[in-house]
C-alpha cells in the first residue's frame, strides 16, 4: 500500500527563544533519528510518499516504526547548522494503527493511496508533534 503524507500550514523557519531558539527548522520523514527528504520550515507545502506493507493486520516497511500493535511514522523535525548537520528537535508520530481499517482496505482494494494530511504547526505556532490526533491528522483515500 502506498501512503502519501501531504504536511500543510508550515511553521517556519524558526521558533523558540534563548537555548531553545532554533533557526533553520527542516521536516523530513523519519528512519529513527534519521530525516530523509527534507522540506524547509517554511515551504508552501511537504509531501512523501512511502510503500507500507500490510500483513495480517500488521504493518511493516523502511519507515514503519514501533511494536505489532502500535506501528507508526514519524516525521522528524531538525535544525540544519551551518555545516549541514542536522540535530533533531522534534517528531511527530504518524499512527497506523489509529487509521480506520475501512480506509485501509479501501486503498488496497483500490490501488489508491492512503494519504495522511497533516497541519504541521501546533496550537501555539511550533511544529507540530507527538501522537498526532484529528484535527491535526486526517486520513482519507
Amino acid at each position: 500500500m502506498r501512503v502519501e503524507i501531504q504536511g500543510f500550514n508550515p511553521p517556519g523557519r524558526a521558533c523558540g527563544a534563548g537555548e531553545n531558539h532554533v533557526a533553520n527548522i527542516h521536516v523530513g520523514l523519519g528512519i529513527k533519528q534519521e530525516p530523509h527528504d527534507l522540506f524547509r520550515g517554511d515551504a508552501n507545502d511537504a509531501k512523501w510518499s512511502v510503500d507500507v506493507k500490510v500483513v495480517d493486520d500488521d504493518f511493516r516497511g523502511k519507515f514503519v516504526h514501533g511494536p505489532r500493535g502500535d506501528r507508526f511514522l514519524y516525521l522528524n523535525w531538525v535544525d540544519v547548522d551551518d555545516d549541514g548537520r542536522f540535530h533533531l528537535f522534534r517528531r511527530a508520530k504518524l499512527t497506523l494503527t489509529d487509521v480506520d481499517p475501512a480506509l485501509i482496505a479501501r486503498a488496497e482494494s483500490s490501488g489508491q493511496p492512503l494519504v495522511a494530511r497533516v497541519n504541521l504547526t501546533d496550537e501555539k505556532g511550533n511544529p507540530t508533534c507527538a501522537r498526532l490526533r484529528p484535527p491535526q491528522i486526517e486520513w482519507l483515500v
